[in-house]
């Protein structure tokens, strides 16, 4: 099946369609909402950039949907709630400002939650049209972690919404991959998504079984629980016989929103580290030759006492401040500002979506969801950057209902693709145009 290409579903997010952009980890999917969004930016149109969680939140320098809407956890939102949004001056602002909503991560957003954003966006904007008129992008994977459920709860993804049929969005599904380059890896992830994992599948994966990874730089650890976590990495630092350098994070801005960015923020706001330190860079810093998941070393610190990271790679990087924000129509409203690093001989499977990283000891044993160890292989260029502790079948499982959706979006997607190829490029700038001139006027 043809996949869509990154650039017809920057003409399709263009013509102003409320879209679901969609497509395997490592596809190109923020890549192509980044564009989208210096697009508009360039063009002084209103968007909001959210996600529905803090982590993926401040990839983009954006706050969380339930920020931004103001729905807070909120599971139902009634006349009262609207009474006190109403009364924000700020709220009344950010809604009259925004012609794009983006909500990025979508597979975690629970269905109930979606339904509460449209009404809220139609209270707030046109109380006649899908999300006010918005155009609403959504951007995620539903192989990717499910939304929240609370105990012996089944949750709903966003696809089941009420509001999801009423946008009727157009699909972008993208599959081109610019991660994993190995075959024998793409192998793997395509045979879980299609639900073709056989004793072959399982074979090729466990021949990393206590295999040592040909890396100079430890891998990270991905567990399935936070308590492994938090013992291996206070349990390793504290063997390193060095002095400890403290880095703590600084922060301005309303104190709610610096909560919620201190929480989405995987940088932790006391960094201990000392030389020889396993870390992880945090965040993106193409210039200087990181991203979000680049493995290293603590080799010492500089004059002013940064840390010198050695990655991988063998480049020496010397870690300073980075900040992370919200900003809403080119504002700052908050920021906060760390050593762009954490401890990283351990990390969770929830907190390494969204990373690329090069390599991993994984412990797979005691997955208990649907699409971990989807995303926990999904993180890794290569096969040979795994070494696999344990595994269960859970974790080479995906929710059947996913399945069946992802067959159909596939299908649809091509059908977006053939509706743009159509249009021909006159015609197709010429609606771009109308789009931009709607947002303005």
């Amino acid at each position: 099946m043809a996949s869509m290409k990154q650039k017809t579903a920057l003409d399709i997010l263009k013509l102003g369609h409320s879209v679901f952009l969609t497509g395997p980890a490592g596809s190109g999917k923020t890549h192509v909402l980044k564009q989208y969004i210096e697009y508009l930016k360039k063009n002084n149109i209103g968007v909001a950039v959210t996600a529905s969680t803090g982590i993926a939140a401040t990839h983009m320098n954006g706050q969380t949907i339930h920020s931004w809407s103001g729905m807070g956890i909120s599971e139902v939102f009634d006349e009262a709630e609207y009474a006190k949004l109403k009364k924000r001056h700020y709220h009344k602002n950010r809604f009259a400002a925004a012609s794009v909503l983006i909500i990025d991560e979508i597979s975690m957003l629970h269905a109930y939650q979606l339904d509460i954003v449209n009404a809220i966006c139609k209270k707030f904007k046109n109380p006649f049209k899908p999300f006010g008129g918005l155009q609403v992008v959504l951007c995620g994977d539903f192989f990717q972690l499910p939304p929240v459920a609370k105990y012996g709860q089944q949750a709903q993804f966003v696809i089941e919404s009420d509001s999801w049929k009423e946008m009727d969005p157009k699909i972008c599904y993208l599959e081109e991959q610019h991660r994993q380059e190995d075959k024998e890896m793409l192998k793997i992830l395509s045979d879980i998504r299609s639900r073709s994992c056989d004793a072959k599948t399982m074979a090729t994966i466990l021949s990393r079984e206590n295999k040592s990874i040909a890396s100079k730089i430890t891998p990270t650890r991905l567990y399935t629980h936070n308590v492994n976590v938090d013992a291996i990495n206070k349990t390793e630092l504290q063997k390193i016989k060095e002095e400890a350098r403290v880095f703590e994070m600084t922060s301005n801005g309303n104190e709610f929103l610096v909560s919620s960015v201190k929480k989405g923020c995987l940088a932790p706001e006391i960094l201990f580290l000392k030389k020889g330190a396993v870390v992880m860079f945090v965040k993106n810093n193409f210039e200087q030759g990181y991203v979000n998941g680049t493995l290293g070393k603590v080799a010492g610190f500089n004059g002013s006492g940064m840390p010198i990271v050695e990655t991988v790679s063998g480049k020496t990087i010397v870690a300073t401040p980075e900040k992370w924000s919200i900003e809403e129509n080119e504002k700052t409203l908050v920021s906060i500002s760390q050593v762009p690093l954490r401890l990283a001989w351990a990390i969770t499977v929830h907190k390494s979506q969204g990373m690329t990283l090069d390599a991993v000891e994984m412990d797979l044993s005691k997955s208990f969801e649907f699409g971990m160890g989807y995303v926990a292989l999904s993180r890794v260029r290569t096969l040979g950057g795994i070494k696999l502790l344990g595994i269960n079948y859970i974790a080479l499982e995906v929710n059947p209902q996913v399945h069946e959706f992802d067959k159909a979006l596939q299908k649809l997607s091509q059908k977006s693709s053939a509706e743009v190829a159509k249009m021909g490029i006159l015609k197709k700038r010429s609606a771009q145009k109308e789009f931009l001139e709607r947002c303005e006027a």
